[in-house]
């Protein structure tokens, strides 16, 4: 299998595709032959239709991760190894429509507030504000920082890069925090393991070490809804909305290609529900 992972990255990276989405499709892929035990040349297509069998009706998978195996294992199969199985065109990932938990500015507060390690707090309290995703803060630079503008450059999703406003504080808290580890690369650095000071070398503080901070500090506030790091991003689109920010900027904030995805915000704001709200509580009072 490690010529063929090998050939696999290769042929993905001859597409375009992104560093994550390679790790992603080739998980993918090792784990479709973790299960049956057996290399590329012993695999039957009936058992790649056993296999998604298996996601669907035991572990129950989400969509997004039916998703990720199922282009993983159809770029396999149809670019690198050359099978047009007729199983991988008749797999289709039940579709979901979910509502994100959203929470509320005082919530935030109060989770940030939470965070005791700097490094965590501030890089959190950076996706917050600038409406990030979790490994946009992460990998955050200190050249993409642009303090005379108020500016960040942020290289989205897909390879699409953007400007997202800076507000002032964040400005700040940035700055100063910077002045505590003075990197000249990473906004938000973890030290490499083996190199003691004086000469430090640094890599980008974890998505997984921001997922386990957020993770104790949600915890820690007592807030039970079922959070994550990319509730932050929904709680940043929600509350500028109900800001009144116009939908089309928050939409190019967050770098959405389509404003059907921001539009989902829409059902989400205070305002929306308290139109609803109090017609409600008037046909409920007598009751």
């Amino acid at each position: 299998m490690t010529s063929l992972r090998e050939r696999m990255i290769e042929d993905m990276q001859l597409r375009g595709y992104s560093a994550s989405t390679q790790e992603n499709y080739v998980g993918a892929v090792r784990q479709l032959f973790e299960h049956f035990h057996c290399t590329p040349a012993q695999l039957m297509e009936e058992q790649v239709r056993e296999y998604f069998l298996y996601l669907t009706n035991e572990k129950k998978v989400s969509r997004s991760t039916a998703t990720i195996a199922l282009c993983g294992i159809k770029f396999f199969f149809q670019h690198t190894v050359k099978r047009d199985w007729t199983t991988l065109h008749l797999v289709r990932p039940r579709w979901q429509r979910k509502l994100p938990v959203v929470l509320s500015r005082e919530e935030v507060r109060r989770i940030l507030h939470e965070v005791h390690i700097p490094v965590y707090r501030v890089c959190l309290t950076t996706i917050y504000s600038c409406g990030l995703r979790l490994h946009e803060g992460a990998s955050l630079q200190v050249a993409e920082v642009d303090g005379a503008r108020m500016f960040v450059l942020v290289h989205g999703k897909g390879g699409n890069d953007r400007y997202v406003p800076l507000p002032e504080r964040t400005l700040q808290l940035l700055r100063d925090f910077w002045k505590t580890h003075r990197c000249p690369t990473w906004l938000f650095p973890a030290r490499l393991y083996g190199h003691p000071s004086p000469n430090h070398e640094y890599r980008p503080v974890t998505d997984v070490s921001l997922q386990q901070a957020f993770k104790k500090a949600l915890k820690r506030s007592g807030i039970a809804k079922p959070a994550h790091v990319h509730s932050l991003r929904h709680a940043y689109a929600t509350h500028l909305l109900e800001a009144g920010i116009n939908l089309r900027l928050i939409q190019e904030n967050l770098g959405h290609r389509s404003a059907r995805t921001t539009q989902l915000y829409t059902h989400l704001t205070r305002e929306i529900r308290d139109t609803l709200t109090d017609p409600l509580n008037e046909l409920m009072k007598d009751l």
